[in-house]
C-alpha cells in the first residue's frame, strides 16, 4: 500500500525533494538557537564578550530570515505537491470511472462515489504533504537533539530519551484502534453524502408529494449514524492524544528533577541546565509532528485504501484479439441469447432468437418485466449476456472493441439526460468536434432548431441542471438532435415518447420517424399506436418471444398482441 501511494509522487519528485531539503534545513536552523543559547550563558555572558553576543545575535536574525524563507517554500509549493498528486488521483479516479460496467453503478451510490474521489482525496493530498515532510523533519531533529544533549550530559539525556520506547509502543497499541474507527467514519460519511445527493436530486418529487418530513428523518438517520461513527473516531484520538501528552508531561516532570538533581550534585552547571531544558523543547517538537503524523496517517491511508477500493474495482475489457467495427450495415441477430441480472439465478432472457435485417424497425411490446430493455441494454454491451450471441453484421459482439460497437449505435430513451450547460454543448455532445453547422443542421432535422432560436441567448442558453428549464417534449428533441449529430446505423427508442402528451407525442414522432430512416432500429414502447408501421412487432413475455408479425397479421393472430391493442384502443 505504501509502495502503491509513493508512486503518485514520481510525476513530481524534483519538487518534491525541494520540498524535503527545505525542511531538511529548516530543521538544521532549530538546532542553532540552544547551542548559541549555551555558549551566550558558558561564555560570552560571564567572560563580558560584547561584540561575539552582538554578533552571534546578528547571525541568529539572518538565519530566522532564512527560516522565514524555508517556511514559505515548505507551506506553499509543499501543499502544491500534495494537491497535484491530489488532481492526478481525482483524474485517475474519473478516468476509472468511466470505463466500469453498469453494474458497478447499480450496486453504488452516486454520493459515496462522489466521497471517495472528492473528500477522501483531500485528506490524502495534506498525507502527501505533511507526512514525508513530518518524517524527515522529527527524525534529523531526533537525532540532532540527541547528539547535541550528549555533549552537554550523556547521562541526563539517555534517562530523557528512555521515555520514547514508551511513546511509541502506546502509539502502535492507539493505532490500531484508530484505523477503524476512520474507516467506519468515511463510510458513513459516504451514505450521508449519498442521501443528500439524491434527497437534492428529488427535491421536487418530495414537494409534490409533501414529504420533506420523510426525507428530514432518512436524512437525519444517516445523519445519527454518521454522528455516532464520528464520535469513536474522536474517542480513539482522544485516548491517542490524551495518553501522548500525559506521558510528554510526566518527561517534561522528570526533567526538571533529573536535571536538578545533576545540576545539585555539580555533574551539569546552571547554564548547560538551561541549555538543556531548551534542547528538550525541541526534543518536544519532533514528538509532537510524530504524533500528529499518525494522526494523518490513519485519515489519509484510510482515505487512500478506499481510493484503491476503486481503482481496483474491475473496468470493461474488451477481448485481446477485439476488433473495430467499421463500415455497419445494421444487421442484427440474437442467437439463443439467455442473460441473468448479477448474480441471480433468475434469468430475464431465456434462449431468445431474433433477426433484424439492415434498415428494418422492429418493435418490442409486452408486459413490464419481461426483458425488453434489457435486450436494448445488452446490445450496446452494458450488461454481459450470459449464454448464447449477438452478431452486429456477422460480429460477435464480444469480439469488437465496445468504442466501436457504441459508435454506431444511437439510443433515445424515455429519461432524457441533460448535461448541465448550454443547448448547444448538449447537442453537440453527439459527436466530438462537431462544426457548428452540423449541430444547427442536426436541430433542424430534430424540428428544434426555431424553438432554439427563439431563447433568449439562442443555442448560448443554459439549460439548467439536468435541463429542468425545458420541457419533457424540449428535452426530448435536443436528445434526438444528439442522435441526428452522432449519425449511428443501429437506432434504439426505448419508450421515447410515453412520459409525453399526445400533441407532444405527434410531433416528436414526426422527428423520429426522419431519424429511423435508413437505420437499423429496435423500438420499445406501451403504447402499441407508436409502432403500427413497424416491419415486425415481437410481443415478449417473461417466458421469452410469444408472438411475431406485422401489426396486421397479430391482429388477424387474435392473440395476445391483438387483446392489448383492444384494451389499449378501448381506453382510448
Amino acid at each position: 500500500m505504501i509502495k502503491r501511494f509513493f508512486q503518485y509522487y514520481k510525476p513530481h519528485r524534483k519538487l518534491f525533494f525541494a520540498d524535503l531539503f527545505c525542511a531538511f534545513l529548516l530543521s538544521l536552523c532549530d538546532l542553532f538557537y540552544p547551542m548559541i543559547t549555551r555558549s551566550m550563558l558558558n561564555d560570552y555572558i560571564p567572560n563580558r564578550k560584547l561584540r561575539i553576543l552582538v554578533l552571534w545575535g546578528l547571525i541568529l536574525c539572518v538565519i530566522y530570515l532564512v527560516k522565514m524563507g524555508l517556511k514559505y517554500f515548505i507551506q506553499y509549493y509543499g501543499h502544491l505537491v500534495g494537491i497535484r498528486m491530489q488532481a492526478d488521483m481525482r483524474k485517475e479516479a474519473f478516468d476509472h470511472i468511466e470505463k466500469l460496467p453498469f453494474t458497478y453503478f447499480d450496486n453504488n451510490k452516486t454520493g459515496a462515489i462522489m466521497s471517495r474521489i472528492v473528500g477522501d482525496l483531500q485528506e490524502i493530498a495534506e498525507l502527501a504533504h505533511h507526512g514525508p515532510e513530518d518524517l524527515i523533519v522529527s527524525c534529523f531533529l531526533l537525532v540532532g537533539s540527541f547528539i547535541l544533549m550528549s555533549t552537554i550530559n550523556i547521562w541526563l539525556t539517555l534517562i530523557i530519551f528512555a521515555f520514547l520506547p514508551f511513546l511509541i509502543w502506546f502509539a502502535a497499541r492507539k493505532r490500531l484502534k484508530m484505523s477503524e474507527a476512520f474507516t467506519k467514519s468515511r463510510e458513513e460519511v459516504a451514505d450521508v453524502n449519498a442521501t443528500l445527493e439524491n434527497s437534492i436530486a428529488g427535491i421536487r418529487v418530495a414537494k409534490a408529494f409533501e414529504n420533506s418530513e420523510y426525507e428530514s428523518r432518512k436524512f437525519q438517520k444517516h445523519n445519527l449514524l454518521f454522528l455516532e461513527a464520528r464520535g469513536k473516531s474522536y474517542r480513539a484520538m482522544a485516548e491517542f492524544f490524551s495518553g501522548n501528552g500525559f506521558i510528554i508531561d510526566v518527561l517534561n516532570v522528570v526533567i526538571l528533577i533529573a536535571g536538578g538533581i545533576f545540576t545539585y550534585k555539580g555533574w551539569i552547571d546552571y547554564a548547560d541546565f538551561a541549555s538543556f531544558i531548551i534542547f528538550v523543547n525541541i526534543f518536544m517538537t519532533p514528538i509532537r509532528n510524530l504524533i500528529n503524523l499518525i494522526e494523518q496517517l490513519q485519515n489519509g491511508m484510510s482515505g487512500f485504501t478506499r481510493f484503491c477500493e476503486l481503482m481496483d474495482t474491475p473496468v470493461e475489457q474488451d477481448a485481446e484479439d477485439a476488433k473495430e467495427l467499421t463500415d455497419v450495415k445494421g444487421k442484427i441477430d440474437f442467437n439463443h441469447v439467455s442473460f441473468s441480472y448479477g448474480d441471480s439465478e433468475k434469468e430475464v432472457l431465456h434462449g431468445v432468437d431474433l433477426h433484424i435485417e439492415p434498415g428494418q424497425t422492429v418493435a418490442l411490446v409486452g408486459p413490464s418485466g419481461a426483458g425488453k430493455t434489457t435486450m436494448c441494454h445488452i446490445l450496446p454491451r452494458f450488461y454481459e449476456i450470459k449464454d448464447g450471441e449477438i452478431l452486429v453484421d456477422g460480429e460477435d459482439i464480444r469480439g469488437v472493441t465496445r468504442s466501436s460497437l457504441r459508435r454506431h449505435i444511437g439510443i433515445v430513451t424515455q429519461d432524457v439526460f441533460l448535461f448541465t450547460g448550454t443547448v448547444y454543448e448538449n447537442i453537440a455532445y453527439g459527436k466530438e468536434g462537431a462544426t457548428e453547422e452540423e449541430v444547427i443542421a442536426a436541430a433542424k432535422r430534430a424540428n428544434i432548431h426555431e424553438f432554439i432560436e427563439a431563447l433568449p441567448d439562442g443555442y448560448q442558453t443554459f439549460v439548467g441542471e439536468r435541463g429542468v428549464k425545458l420541457s419533457g417534449g424540449q428535452k426530448q428533441r435536443i436528445s434526438i438532435a444528439r442522435v441526428f449529430l452522432k449519425d449511428p446505423a443501429i437506432l434504439i427508442l426505448d419508450e421515447a415518447t410515453s412520459a409525453l402528451d399526445n400533441a407532444t407525442e405527434i410531433m416528436i414522432k414526426k422527428s423520429l420517424d426522419q431519424l429511423c430512416r435508413g437505420r437499423t432500429t429496435l423500438v420499445v414502447a406501451h403504447r402499441l399506436s407508436t409502432v403500427r408501421n413497424a416491419d415486425e412487432i415481437v410481443v415478449i413475455t417473461e417466458d421469452g418471444i410469444r408472438e411475431r408479425g406485422s401489426h396486421e397479421s397479430l391482429l388477424e393472430e387474435n392473440g395476445m398482441y391483438a387483446d392489448l391493442y383492444r384494451s389499449q384502443f378501448a381506453q382510448a
